[in-house]
């Protein structure tokens, strides 16, 4: 293995209120590489508001404008962006993303048992916890009794890998405890092994009656009111201006997560990009020019992959998530879908947003459960949330939508 030179990222962040932070990224390249970088920025809150790449092939050259938080974590930060840069022993050749050779060990799963006295909000502080402290929900069940007590099953992984440790399972007791204080009647938290997390897995297919209603707009041509400032994509193609390269165009309107929306397409379709610049002009409107090559080093010549590619960043970019809100006799359910990465990443932080929406929304949540599932050959991770009676009867399902959708957007 190679030795991370110290200057890898450096980071400055701004010195005035309002102007961006430059975090600089100098490492051989990978294909999926900017993908990788853009979610552990999406996963920290920062908004890229311009970004250039260039590469040689080898070696990858990347520059980041963000606007962050005031309580931003830089030194972390810094820490997750290098580890997810290549060696530099690595920089004898380009690494290709190849889904069938990526094996890496899984990471332990633990479950956390959690059994509270039931409020307003009390599922986001509890997942704004676990954010803080990097563990990350793979799958959570919870549900509420007659008596208002709530039962909260995480099955979570550890970023700092360290759940093991009874000095991390302590901070994390501590940490839910302080936020949830007199809430909280009972804590537990175990490694659980690949039979428990087997029996607990969703079936990985999904009744017909739940994908009609998430995926219904993909077999219309109109789009919910609720998308109404993404339904301006434009993609465009051009081989005339390089040799080597196809230069892709894409000008949309901005969201939260916009660039790895781009990059992790990018990624899955095993596209390597050679130079790259994106901005944010007035209005929210974005233009990205991309100059792009096959793994096979070259150019997209073949209309057909043109047009599939260009289809697929329309879509990625119209609906980057599915959001709609449906009846189930009595009950209302929330239903949001998140495309999951070949590399089986997801978009980070999806929980938060929605539980975050709906507290604004004073709506408390009877029941919720995310599992990953196959739909229509690719797999996605569902949220499936059922509202409180009481609460959610007074607001309409309209509102409900708009809200989550506008969290998760990041149109707040």
């Amino acid at each position: 293995m190679g030795t991370l030179h110290d200057d890898v990222v450096i980071i400055r962040p701004s010195e005035k209120e309002g102007d961006p932070s430059v975090i600089t990224v100098n490492c051989p390249d990978k294909t999926g590489l900017g993908s990788d970088l853009c979610r552990i920025l999406l996963f920290f809150g920062l908004s890229i508001v311009r970004g250039d790449v260039s590469t040689d092939g080898k070696w990858c050259y990347i520059v980041f404008w963000v606007v962050c938080k005031p309580a931003t974590r830089w030194e972390l930060l810094k820490k997750r962006l290098v580890q997810a840069c290549p060696s530099c022993s690595s920089a004898s050749g380009i690494s290709y993303y190849r889904s069938e050779l990526q094996s890496p060990k899984p990471p332990d799963v633990f479950l956390i048992k959690l059994c509270c006295v039931d409020r307003k909000g009390l599922l986001h502080d509890v997942t704004q916890v676990l954010s803080s402290l990097e563990l990350n929900i793979q799958k959570v069940k919870v549900s509420t009794t007659p008596d208002g007590t709530v039962v909260d099953l995480f099955f979570i992984t550890d970023t700092r890998e360290l759940l093991h440790t009874k000095n991390r399972q302590e901070e994390t007791y501590k940490a839910l405890e302080d936020v949830m204080q007199d809430a909280m009647i009972s804590f537990n938290i175990e490694k659980v092994g690949p039979e428990i997390t087997a029996c607990c897995q969703a079936s990985p297919y999904l009744p017909s009656a739940i994908t009609d209603d998430i995926f219904n707009l993909e077999m219309s041509n109109d789009l919910p009111s609720v998308s109404l400032t993404s339904n301006n994509v434009c993609v465009t193609m051009d081989n005339s201006l390089s040799p080597a390269h196809t230069l892709v165009q894409i000008v949309c309107q901005d969201h939260k997560g916009l660039l790895y929306d781009i990059m992790r397409t990018l990624k899955d379709y095993n596209i390597q990009i050679s130079y790259g610049r994106f901005y944010i002009k007035q209005g929210r409107k974005c233009e990205i020019d991309l100059f792009i090559m096959q793994s096979d080093g070259k150019k997209i010549v073949d209309p057909s992959k043109q047009t599939a590619l260009s289809s697929r960043l329309k879509m990625e970019l119209l609906q980057p998530l599915r959001v709609t809100v449906v009846s189930r006799g009595p009950d209302t359910e929330l239903l949001v879908a998140n495309p999951v990465e070949l590399s089986s990443k997801g978009r980070p932080l999806v929980f938060y947003d929605i539980t975050l929406a709906l507290k604004m929304l004073n709506t408390c949540i009877f029941s919720a459960e995310i599992g990953r599932h196959m739909i229509r050959n690719r797999e996605w991770e569902v949220y499936r949330i059922l509202l409180d009676e009481g609460a959610s009867s007074s607001i309409p399902r309209p509102k409900v939508e708009e809200e989550v959708w506008k969290r998760l957007m990041g149109w707040e």
